[in-house]
């Protein structure tokens, strides 16, 4: 009598993936962190909802290595954050010292800094991945 097979699971991948319980927490920890102002919070909640959504489409097989996915989503994340910026604030209001004075520049720049830290990352590890080959 043959081995019954279990559904769903295959030799490459012998358990679930983790990434979607990542994807869920980083995206409802940056909802948090955004919507109820709490900068590092929201800044930790969007770097790990990039990472996962980079990690996912690693090993789905839709991208070859997570660096340039993580390039991408970071740099969509600090684009967005300065057009919103720029269309909501007034120009005289944008400055470094004006951050936790209004709740919508403070959620605005824990957009743009995740993204920027996001896009870093994705940067430096392609590079350095690149030197090393």
């Amino acid at each position: 009598m043959a081995e019954a097979e279990e559904p769903g699971l295959s030799d490459q991948y012998p358990t679930a993936s983790p990434w979607p319980l990542f994807v869920a927490l980083g995206l409802t920890l940056s909802e948090i962190g955004v919507f109820i102002g709490l900068f590092p919070v929201a800044v930790f909640g969007l770097i790990l909802f990039g990472g996962s959504v980079a990690g996912i489409l690693t090993e789905s097989g839709y991208a070859e290595r997570p660096w340039p996915t993580l390039l991408g989503v970071g740099t969509v994340l600090t684009v967005l954050a300065a057009a919103l910026a720029l269309w909501q604030i007034p120009l005289a209001d944008i400055a470094l010292s004006n951050v936790g004075e209004g709740p919508l520049l403070t959620r605005l720049v824990a957009v743009a800094v995740a993204g920027l830290v996001m896009a870093a990352m994705g940067s430096v590890a392609s590079l350095l991945e690149q030197t090393a080959a």
